[in-house]
């Protein structure tokens, strides 16, 4: 931890990892500039969204109408160029030059790395979109495919799912935290957003770009994690109503925010490697459990099959689903593609940050590598899993449970309805629950470990009390979107932070290309 914290800046620019110190500028003086102007704002949004519900229902949705049907191009531009940039790196020269030098080796063992990676970024969404996604498209698929045929349908749907939780948003993971660690580990720079841009603008990230940069990376990060806070925290107070018979109003969705945020709090303050990399340990371990004991238990030929099945029909179909001209499923673009990249987008700052973190003394092709094809063959077994019964349920055995729930859109439920026809009901849905709960922490331990640091100019060694604030701040805005139009606000808050990062992508990958081959001479 020690090699990103001590925010070394080469005299002579980049091309330099001697890591001598240039003191012009302090992690203290950037703090003093992102802190309060990213803190600030992002108060007087949760106050304007708590003391205006009405206006702020109408003001996101507003925003998510016209972001999704106006710049619907942008976002699948962005997420394509993306992908295919880090596809040419793996199978360039490019690929041989190791994070950290060639001398660095990794931090953490493979396992540990994967887990954290795994618990960090997309374990929430895949509680919750898991039954969900698969399902839906399987009864309304993209493409004009026919829903009365449901193979095809059934293969689609989890390779839509797949599309969705795939290459493309790995991508956007994989390039912010190969180009933040390169930068980082080779170049000597601060572990945030801003050092990326040094061979564009030079000492002027000290500057106030440099604050505009990272402000941008604060807000996209809180509003992109209170959108998974959010959704969890459906999910969770659904679960609660639908096994214990708690309510599931709004008072049941804050006191659960406000005690998952006590219980993240005291998890970040341990450190990443206690805390943070434990509870992402145990939340891998307990994913991977539950994901063998569906198989197990369920129809297992029939979830093979579709694992195959999905993977086929995911290749065939990354053509189409990544194009938006002359689409007519103008719904499935707009309300699943765009927000999902936005989402993506929005994480971005965070995941990237936090995987440079861990990632040091691993070549750039087998972190990419990694980062791209792992989890998106474990993101299709788990939609082939648990969408893959879903559906052999409603097809075989006639159980409408899932479909008249996806159907009435109550998605929260998805997950706990497709449980319950299964052997070991009961046990795995308190199982199920105590996992999502589990990946709310993670998320926001993570997450605010993150957002500190990049307020704190890449200082991971920030004070306690900083910490702190962000983890509440964290709560408060997820808080603020649910009680300020629900579902919506989430998906327009992720849109939103989402949009203005698609620049920040193009500029990375600008700058890592140019680095990567001078590193590589």
């Amino acid at each position: 931890m020690s090699q990103v914290a001590q925010h070394v800046r080469p005299d002579d620019g980049p091309g330099h990892g001697s890591g001598r110190s240039n003191t012009r500028i302090s992690s203290l003086d950037i703090d003093k500039a992102v802190f309060p102007v990213s803190a600030l704002t992002i108060v007087v949004f949760v106050l304007g969204a708590l003391l205006f519900p009405d206006r702020a229902t109408q003001v996101f949705g507003g925003i998510r109408t016209w972001l999704t049907t106006q710049f619907d191009w942008l976002f699948l531009l962005t997420a394509n160029f993306v992908l295919l940039f880090c596809l040419l790196i793996v199978i360039s020269p490019l690929g041989k030059v190791r994070i950290g030098g060639r001398e660095a080796v990794p931090e953490y063992s493979s396992v540990s790395w994967f887990a954290m990676l795994f618990a960090a970024s997309i374990g929430i969404g895949l509680m919750f979109f898991g039954v969900l996604e698969p399902v839906q498209h399987f009864l309304y698929p993209p493409l004009g495919i026919n829903a009365a045929d449901p193979e095809t349908a059934r293969a689609l749907g989890i390779a839509a799912a797949t599309f969705h939780w795939g290459l493309h948003g790995w991508a956007i993971y994989a390039l912010v935290g190969l180009t933040l660690a390169f930068f980082s580990y080779n170049r000597g720079l601060p572990l945030t957003i801003r050092s990326a841009f040094y061979p564009l603008l030079g000492d002027r990230i000290w500057g106030w770009a440099g604050h505009l940069i990272d402000t941008l990376a604060v807000f996209t990060t809180v509003f992109g994690l209170a959108t998974s806070l959010g959704l969890g925290a459906n999910q969770v107070t659904g679960g609660l109503n639908y096994l214990f018979g708690i309510p599931a109003t709004d008072l049941t969705r804050v006191v659960l925010i406000v005690l998952i945020t006590a219980v993240a709090t005291g998890s970040v303050l341990t450190g990443i490697n206690v805390g943070i990399k434990r509870l992402s340990e145990l939340n891998a371990l307990l994913a991977v459990l539950l994901l063998v004991c569906i198989i197990g238990i369920g129809p297992t030929l029939y979830i093979w099959a579709g694992f195959f099945s999905g993977l086929g029909s995911y290749l065939t179909a990354i053509v189409p689903l990544s194009n938006w001209v002359g689409r007519q499923d103008t719904a499935f673009l707009h309300d699943w593609t765009i927000f999902y990249i936005a989402w993506w987008l929005s994480w971005a700052p965070f995941v990237g940050i936090f995987i440079a973190r861990i990632s040091r003394g691993r070549t750039v092709r087998e972190f990419l590598i990694c980062v791209l094809l792992l989890p998106t063959l474990f993101v299709l077994l788990w939609m082939s899993a648990f969408g893959g019964i879903a559906v052999h349920q409603y097809l075989t055995d006639g159980y409408t449970g899932v479909t008249d729930t996806v159907s009435a859109w109550i998605p929260e439920l998805a997950l706990f309805k497709m449980l319950e026809p299964l052997p070991l009901t009961g046990l795995l849905s308190v199982v199920a629950l105590v996992l999502i709960v589990i990946f709310f922490v993670t998320s926001s331990d993570s997450g605010s470990l993150v957002v500190a640091t990049i307020a704190a100019g890449g200082n991971f060694s920030v004070p306690v009390g900083r910490c702190l604030f962000w983890c509440v701040l964290e709560g408060l805005v997820a808080i603020a979107l649910l009680l300020g139009g629900g579902l919506l606000s989430l998906q327009a808050a992720a849109l939103a932070a989402g949009f203005p990062f698609t620049l920040v992508l193009i500029g990375m990958a600008l700058t890592t290309w140019v680095e990567l081959r001078r590193e590589a001479l």
